[in-house]
């Protein structure tokens, strides 16, 4: 069993080089790590704590760490586009995804988004995936289960279109990383307990016009609210304190909506749309 703090046997180690370059392996008993300037031996690294500097035998020194989980995500064997960690947090956090929820996921991809949702629900808490492509849920099964050491007790992958399924039970939260989310806003009405949160993660505005207009048509949901994240890291260097040149810029939108009271209806916004948002608005 993994020891919090220390290196155990089967656990994932990341060495950083001085010039921030990342490796990563898995620690087996009897086995070595080769680079080009010598090798290290795993045995070395069972038991000691994380934070530890280690050394190659030919004296090439690196920091090591249990790799975080946005290191795990970007590193591991993807078979769609993950869900970057930015954007993985933000929909944690405003989804408020919380200890015992239960989620329905639609769009499983590589299983990055899944993992996430995993950790926040807990053991008390339940998610159910669905995926309609085989290969994407085989390759998301392997990376969930290598995450946690098996596949969770608590989560449920599906085959197939969410909008065809049936489902005995109501749902907490209902997050969409999907082509056409909109077409699912239906299933989510029906499968939400009143409060429940909907979000819905996309690529394009086609995409988060098609999916607001829906919440708005179906009358089941508060207005929604949209956003997007952009990063920008920077250097510091003494006084020298300047931004990067590269960013984490556009990955994707979130859309968000919360389920009223059955029957209840929806209290407009007011506002004045601007001219041409609408087509029967453009042609008059």
């Amino acid at each position: 069993m993994s020891t919090p703090g220390y290196f155990s046997s089967g656990d994932r180690v990341q060495l950083t080089d001085p010039k921030g370059k990342l490796y990563s392996f898995t620690l087996i008993p009897g086995k070595e790590w080769h680079t080009h300037k010598g090798w290290i031996v795993h045995d070395d690294l069972i038991g000691i704590p994380e934070g530890s500097v280690v050394a190659t035998s030919a004296g090439l020194r690196f920091t090591a760490f249990k790799p975080l989980l946005a290191d795990y995500v970007l590193s591991m064997p993807r078979g769609a586009t993950i869900v970057y960690p930015k954007d993985a947090a933000l929909i944690v956090g405003f989804a408020d995804i919380y200890p015992g929820a239960r989620v329905l996921e639609a769009g499983v991809g590589s299983g990055a988004l899944t993992i996430s949702l995993l950790r926040a629900v807990g053991a008390a808490g339940f998610v159910h995936s669905v995926e309609r492509r085989n290969e994407f849920a085989e390759n998301a099964t392997a990376n969930v289960s290598h995450y946690f050491a098996q596949a969770p007790n608590n989560w449920r992958l599906t085959l197939g279109s969410v909008q065809e399924l049936t489902f005995a039970d109501q749902f907490d939260r209902v997050i969409l990383d999907m082509l056409a989310p909109w077409e699912c806003v239906d299933t989510a009405a029906q499968v939400l307990r009143p409060g429940g949160v909907f979000l819905a993660y996309v690529a394009t505005t086609t995409q988060l016009s098609e999916t607001a207009e829906a919440i708005k048509k179906d009358g089941r949901f508060t207005e929604p609210e949209s956003s997007e994240s952009l990063i920008r890291g920077w250097h510091h260097e003494g006084l020298a304190v300047r931004p990067q040149h590269r960013m984490i810029g556009h990955t994707g939108f979130l859309i968000q909506s919360r389920k009223m009271a059955p029957g209840v209806e929806v209290l407009q916004r007011r506002r004045r749309p601007s001219k041409g948002s609408y087509d029967e608005l453009s042609q008059d």
